[in-house]
Parts: structure tokens; C-alpha cells; sequence
């Protein structure tokens, strides 16, 4: 073998004394082949560092122990612990894991699977900008799983939107907030849908005056963005699309001079990690993002080896409500140049007063 070369099948051959086919076989379909032989070929592949093609070891069987995991957006920390759990399920299994990144648009996720699907054996789809329509279609293909949205016929696994919802609620009614704001996240998001009826589910059961404004990125800069719509109707309790929005709210408003807790109490969804690092320290809906992944991939791979899949209901993981810095009890009389006057009961002065 020359100097600088990767090592090729014919090496292994050469050096086990063997033919190239009985090398490939012992890789490919391990048991057509002399145990004593393949053993033999093993050692002399891993003396000399080959390492077998996957997709040419598939060819013969369409097995790769590949999958495909697709995020909306790598760079929002949400998908962190994701992405380990799932790693961590793979790797226990013996299966890579094909990461892609949609860029938060249905149709590159299209286009990206479209190119992995003759490579993997199943797909995980973690917060998915497709339509309905075209998950079913990728998941008469190839076995799918989707985490955070719910399909009739396709299997899912999400976290208890409503009853974190309804816990973040009682929490703001439990301080004096009367009215609370949402900060909507993207259209196309599931999630986004499930929190904002489940918002409106515990206005009306404890009594709170409740209001929709977006949608906004889920992002630092949606936030921030809607830190001016909030301007226009001040509030006196805000719950954010997610972390990332809260975050980003938090700073507009400390920047216009709105005080966070005192003047606005502000509540985000999935406890990321940098949650703990912003000032306040946020009030948030945790999920349990890890066990998300890992549970995703461990169903994904119970299919791909001949389970029934589970599509009557999601696997449903539990959430709760951590807080922290960013909410408090509602001042009475209080005033802000910057984002509004509110009177002695706590109303806004502002047109749209009303649930919608």
C-alpha cells in the first residue's frame, strides 16, 4: 500500500489472504462468511485503518444504520439537547445520525430530504415547516417520526403544550396580571397554534383577558421586534412563542427603559440553557428536550426494525413551570414613558382591551 493512501478493500484482501468478495462479504453479510475468517479480516481491516463504505456496504441489503434528523433552525439552542438525546440514542444502537438544517423553511426541508432519502433508513423531523401533506407523503416512504406536532397518521412525540400553558397562566394570575399578551411565533409552527388555544382556554376558565400578536421569528431579533407592538398595547404579563422571543423582548424593553419584572412580567417556552444567563433570569415553560430526541429516535428505530408504528396518539413528555427573575407581582398606579400609562385597576389604556 503506498504512503498516504487510505487502505482499500484490495489491502485487506492482500494482507488477510483472501479474495476482494470475501472481504466485502464479511461486511456486508457478515454470516455467509467463516467466523474464524471474518474475525481474521477485522483485525487486519482495523491494523491497517479501513473502514467500510456504509453506502456500499447497503447496497445488497438497502441497510445504511443511517437516519436523517431535521431541525427548523440549527442555531436556536432549543435543538441542543435535542439533537444530543437523539445522538446518544443512535449511537447506542449503532446508527449514524445525518444532521440537516432547514433554515426554518418547508421547502429547502423538502429539498434536503429529497437528497438524503436513498441514504437513510428513517427520519426524524424536529419542529417541521412542512405541510401536513408532504410529512405523509415522506412517511410512506421511509419510517418518520416528528417531535413537536401532531399527525393522525404519522407517529409524533411532543411535550404538554397545554398544561404548561395553563400553568404559565395560573402563575401571572396568581400575581395580579389580568391581561396577558402572547408573542406569537411562526405561522407554519404547531406548537404555536397548540399554545395560543390553550392560552385562550385558561383565560376564559380563570378569568383573564387574553391577546395574540404576530407572528414573529422565533428568534432573538422576533423578539425585540415585538417589543414595539407591545408599546402600542402595553400589558402588564407577556408569555413568548419561546425562550429565544423572550429574550430578545427582555432587552428591547429594558432598552426603551420598561422595567422587567417591575413594570412587565415576561414567561418564555423549553428552558434553554441561556434562559438562566439573561437579567432577569427567565420564568419559563421547561420541556424535557433531551428525553424528546432520544425517545424520537429510539420509536424511529423500533420501526425501522419492524415495529407497528404508534399513530393513534403522540407520545406525550411531561412539562413544567421553572421560575425565576423575570416575573412578579403586578404593581397598581404604576407608569412608564416608554411603554405605556396603566390606571388603578390595571388597564391599559388602549383600544383593543378585549380577548380575541
Amino acid at each position: 500500500m503506498a504512503e498516504g493512501r487510505a487502505p482499500t478493500i484490495y489491502d485487506v484482501a492482500k494482507a488477510a489472504g483472501v479474495a476482494a468478495s470475501t472481504v466485502s462479504r464479511a461486511f456486508a453479510r457478515p454470516g455467509r462468511v467463516n467466523a474464524e475468517t471474518a474475525e481474521r479480516i477485522r483485525q487486519v481491516a482495523a491494523e491497517l485503518g479501513y473502514r467500510a463504505n456504509p453506502l456500499a456496504r447497503a447496497l445488497p441489503t438497502g441497510r445504511t444504520s443511517m437516519i436523517a434528523f431535521v431541525v427548523a433552525d440549527v442555531s436556536n439552542p432549543f435543538h441542543n439537547e435535542i439533537i444530543r438525546g437523539a445522538q446518544t440514542a443512535c449511537a447506542d444502537a449503532g446508527y449514524s445520525m445525518l444532521l440537516a438544517d432547514a433554515q426554518e423553511s418547508g421547502l429547502r426541508e423538502r429539498e434536503l430530504l429529497d437528497r438524503a432519502m436513498s441514504t437513510v433508513e428513517g427520519i426524524v423531523l424536529a419542529t417541521s415547516r412542512m405541510p401536513d401533506s408532504a410529512i405523509r407523503m415522506i412517511a410512506k416512504q421511509k419510517p418518520t417520526v416528528v417531535l413537536n406536532r401532531v399527525l393522525g397518521d404519522v407517529p409524533s412525540v411532543v411535550t404538554d403544550n397545554p398544561r404548561g400553558m395553563r400553568r404559565a397562566a395560573e402563575h401571572l394570575g396568581e400575581l395580579g396580571h389580568e391581561r396577558i399578551t402572547y408573542v406569537a411565533g411562526p405561522e407554519a409552527s404547531w406548537a404555536d397554534g397548540t399554545r395560543w388555544r390553550a392560552l385562550r382556554e385558561a383565560g376564559l376558565e380563570l378569568e383573564l383577558q387574553v391577546r395574540r400578536v404576530g407572528p414573529f421569528e422565533p428568534t432573538v431579533a422576533g423578539g425585540a421586534r415585538a417589543a414595539a407592538e407591545l408599546g402600542r398595547h402595553p400589558t402588564s404579563a407577556v408569555i413568548a412563542y419561546n425562550d429565544l422571543m423572550a429574550i430578545g423582548l427582555i432587552q428591547a424593553l429594558t432598552t426603551r427603559g420598561v422595567r422587567v419584572p417591575h413594570e412587565v412580567s415576561v414567561v418564555g417556552f423549553d428552558n434553554i440553557f441561556v434562559s438562566e444567563l439573561v437579567t432577569p433570569a427567565l420564568t419559563t415553560v421547561a420541556a424535557p428536550l433531551n428525553a424528546m430526541g432520544h425517545t424520537a429516535v429510539g420509536n424511529l428505530l423500533a420501526m425501522i426494525r419492524g415495529a407497528t408504528p404508534r399513530t393513534a396518539e403522540p407520545v406525550t413528555l411531561p412539562s413544567l413551570l421553572v421560575v425565576r427573575g423575570s416575573t412578579a407581582h403586578r404593581r397598581r398606579n404604576r407608569t412608564s414613558p416608554a411603554f405605556g400609562t396603566t390606571n388603578a385597576a390595571g388597564s391599559a389604556r388602549s383600544t383593543d382591551a378585549g380577548s380575541r
